[in-house]
């Protein structure tokens, strides 16, 4: 029996392609919303009656509470602008019914980005979604992890991935998500360093744009590497703003 496990808020753009996408091999589909106030929930209605709340924290405290819903063998775990390959349905079928499968299986995830798939950048980006119960936990962090107890396998086909409407879109979500990591890195006692601020938004470029080949996806390859790039540069720069409110207090801007 397999599990879906999906955490949504305001998705209603792009929910039905991924429940469409799950609806043949999922015997229960489970989805957390935290609070949408869109028509995230009329469309889940069509596909589950087994629709939860709970307030969003980050996305390895909103999994670990899917997981513990499920009651299926297996879970697979999926955001809610994900959408499933029919390869990838027909590996998951595979591993369902395989006599002596793995305790764990990644996917890999490829990203929908300005009119066309990357075929470079962020791609294969593996990730731990297909699990036997009881194998699967999650790091309880901004960007979560997924930690398997067992031995982890590989699916084919692709799990597509629909996460920016547009720049406005990921320009928004690089600032909210560099905040959140600033603020984590702040109570882990993460330091706030100047070379790491420089040299580390240069690295990620260099990373994804020349040795993940990115340029070969042109100018949107080029476009994604520096937003990513941006990102890290901001998440510093933001701990570096945490660090002087505490030492100057919080009226950083007036005088």
């Amino acid at each position: 029996m397999l599990s879906v496990l999906i955490a949504t808020k305001d998705s209603e753009d792009t929910i039905e392609r991924c429940l469409e996408s799950v609806k043949d091999i999922a015997d229960e589909i489970i989805i957390v919303d935290s609070g949408s106030t869109d028509r995230t929930l009329e469309i889940a209605k069509k596909y589950t009656d087994k629709i939860f709340y709970k307030e969003w924290i980050n996305a390895g405290i909103q999994y670990n509470y899917l997981l513990s819903l499920a009651s299926g063998d297996w879970t697979f775990s999926l955001d809610s602008d994900e959408e499933l390959s029919e390869e990838l349905k027909n590996s998951i079928k595979h591993v369902l019914n395989s006599p002596n499968p793995k305790d764990c299986y990644a996917v890999s995830r490829k990203t929908y980005y300005l009119g066309k798939f990357l075929d470079y950048v962020w791609y294969p980006e593996w990730r731990i979604r297909l699990a036997k119960k009881g194998k699967l936990k999650f790091e309880e962090r901004v960007h979560s992890k997924a930690i398997c107890s067992g031995e982890v396998g590989r699916l084919r086909g692709d799990l597509y991935h629909y996460s920016f409407k547009n720049l406005k879109h990921h320009f928004d979500k690089n600032i909210k998500f560099a905040i959140f990591m600033a603020e984590y890195m702040h109570q882990n006692n993460k330091k706030f360093r100047f070379s790491k601020m420089i040299f580390n938004p240069i690295w990620y470029f260099v990373k994804y744009y020349f040795i993940h080949k990115g340029f070969l996806d042109g100018i949107r390859g080029f476009i994604a590497c520096s937003m990513g790039s941006f990102y890290v540069f901001m998440k510093y720069a933001f701990l570096l703003e945490i660090e002087l409110k505490e030492k100057y207090g919080k009226n950083l801007w007036r005088r």
